[in-house]
């Protein structure tokens, strides 16, 4: 520890606990937890383990060169063993330099994509990449003379596998030299989609020859054997049967995110939290972004009369788990104001004004639904009778997971305004996310009113209620709706979880902002508050 300069601040003996139960020594577990932590000063600064780039190299930066150790592995678990010779650090020198020159080329984005080895050794290391984006590879590992296929594969030597662009391979591999590290180019990026060619070789001999989506399967096999008994086995095999066909979604974005908004009136909004709330920072700031004047504002505030709603031209419900969905998602949000007479009256006002807007996320998507705020028929037929609700997941679990939607605009659009045909992604994570209606022919009329927002969609960006493009099973995708006149809006997914770039695990298309496209959402409805005050 001293020689790479890591220090320890603290530390409990919990290995050598032990407690005597019916006159038995019974030790714990031979476990050992080490929590590490470190400074990171620029979070952009990063790759991912999934390959991006055809025809680039793989290079293979080992800790321990010539050491193909494999005792422990994941391998000779599987086959009830543990071995007698483990990898080690055997010269903490070398994984200093390998870090620092590492960090040197993140900086310097010598460096398309990256993966440790640990778990399954090398070659699953090289596959995971392979998996993560969607592209096969091309494997040459040239090993010492007497070292096995297994051995070579399957060891779980510290080290690291690198993606770098043809033309930077001599300077990332001089950089390691210099360094003291040595790295070897092992192999190439393939062809991208689940039909591609994956080919490892050991010294010349093949030894795997497959397409990318075989092995993808024998990657998921244990995990949907599990998902089979853990959720809706339906949802899950409609899962794992389309393997073959997913293709990756292709966003496209119809405006320039890099547009600005320059602040012209003061508009006042109120992020409305109650007792579960926990999507409140993320959309003041998302507010803050777009010029807002902001208040943090809660229900028991409202209560109490601190403060009322005529104050205000914006509401916005975030997401959370009002009083832990006890009762069922935001119902009893909903009925600490249906059941007030004051607040009641409060909320019915605000939302009657026509120089008001309104926003509701996933808790807050539940809230506005439970409250008629975005009902499709305002006649006497469905008087006090809820229109849209918010049911269970087809999946039958929580979902959190990165989904696709396209956006639909009108021409009164409040919050959509110049973002129509825009197919981008967005944060998702809700168990009871699935629209429902009252009754069959309602859907018809929120498509005719122009309702529908947004739309989950496959990799084609057509409208689904495949799973998991569609994550909760919404009909025709529905993923949020819009009032009839267009100032209230009501989504599950979470577009104040990525208004910026950084925060978008699958990049938007390149602009020159730090902004991603869901900032103009935020934009769009200050743009319209300050032209009405």
């Amino acid at each position: 520890m001293a020689d790479i300069g890591v220090a320890i601040d603290g530390g409990k003996d919990s290995l050598s606990m032990c407690a005597n139960v019916a006159g038995q020594t019974v030790r714990s577990p031979g476990t050992l937890v080490v929590s590490t932590y470190a400074p990171c000063p620029d979070i952009t600064v990063k790759i991912e383990p999934a390959l991006l780039q055809q025809g680039s190299a793989l290079i293979h930066v080992p800790v321990t060169p010539g050491k193909y150790r494999i005792g422990g592995s994941s391998l000779a678990q599987c086959y009830k063993q543990l071995g007698d010779n483990p990898p080690d650090l055997d010269n903490p020198a070398t994984l200093k330099a390998l870090f620092k020159t590492t960090q040197k080329l993140l900086k310097e984005k010598k460096l398309l994509s990256g993966h440790d080895i640990s778990e399954g050794g090398f070659i699953t290391t090289v596959l995971e990449m392979g998996i993560g984006g969607i592209r096969g590879l091309n494997i040459d590992l040239l090993v010492e003379k007497g070292v096995s296929v297994i051995d070579s594969l399957f060891n779980e030597e510290l080290g690291i596998v690198v993606e770098v662009a043809q033309n930077d391979v001599d300077y990332v591999l001089n950089e390691y030299k210099k360094n003291g590290v040595i790295a070897k180019v092992v192999g190439t990026t393939g062809k991208y989609g689940m039909q591609s060619e994956v080919v490892v070789k050991v010294n010349g001999d093949c030894v795997l020859n497959t397409t990318l989506v075989k092995v993808y399967r024998m990657w998921e096999e244990t995990s949907y054997q599990l998902e089979c008994l853990q959720a809706n086995t339906d949802c899950v095999t409609q899962e794992w049967l389309g393997l073959e066909k997913r293709k990756g979604i292709k966003y496209n974005v119809t405006f320039d995110p890099a547009a600005a908004v320059v602040k012209s009136n003061s508009v006042k909004v109120a992020v409305i939290r109650e007792e579960g709330t926990n999507g409140d920072r993320e959309m003041i700031a998302s507010l803050m972004m777009a010029n807002f004047e902001v208040f943090d504002v809660t229900m028991s505030d409202l209560q109490a009369k601190k403060i009322t709603l005529d104050a205000f031209k914006g509401l916005v419900f975030p997401g959370g788990f009002s009083y832990a969905d006890t009762l069922g998602s935001a119902k009893g949000w909903a009925a600490g104001i249906l059941f007030s007479e004051n607040l009641h009256a409060q909320f019915a006002h605000f939302k009657n004004r026509e120089d008001t807007f309104s926003l509701g996320v996933c808790n807050g998507c539940q809230l506005m639904a439970w409250q008629c705020w975005v009902d499709v028929d305002d006649s006497k037929n469905f008087a006090n009778k809820t229109q849209i609700f918010l049911d269970h997941n087809l999946s039958e679990r929580f979902e959190c997971r990165w989904s696709a939607v396209k956006i639909t605009e009108r021409s009164d659009d409040v919050w959509f305004r110049g973002m129509g045909g825009s197919v981008v992604g967005v944060w998702v994570a809700h168990g009871e996310g699935r629209f429902a209606l009252a009754e069959p022919s309602l859907l018809q009329r929120l498509k005719d009113n122009g309702q529908l927002a947004m739309q989950y969609v496959d990799d084609d960006g057509a409208p689904t209620e495949a799973y998991p493009m569609n994550p909760n099973g919404s009909p025709e995708g529905i993923a949020g709706v819009r009032s009839r006149d267009g100032r209230h809006v009501a989504m599950m997914p979470h577009p104040e979880r990525c208004v910026l770039r950084w925060q978008c695990p699958a990049p938007p298309p390149a602009a020159n902002t730090q902004a991603s496209p869901w900032l103009r959402l935020f934009q769009n409805a200050y743009i319209w508050a300050a032209n009405k005050a």
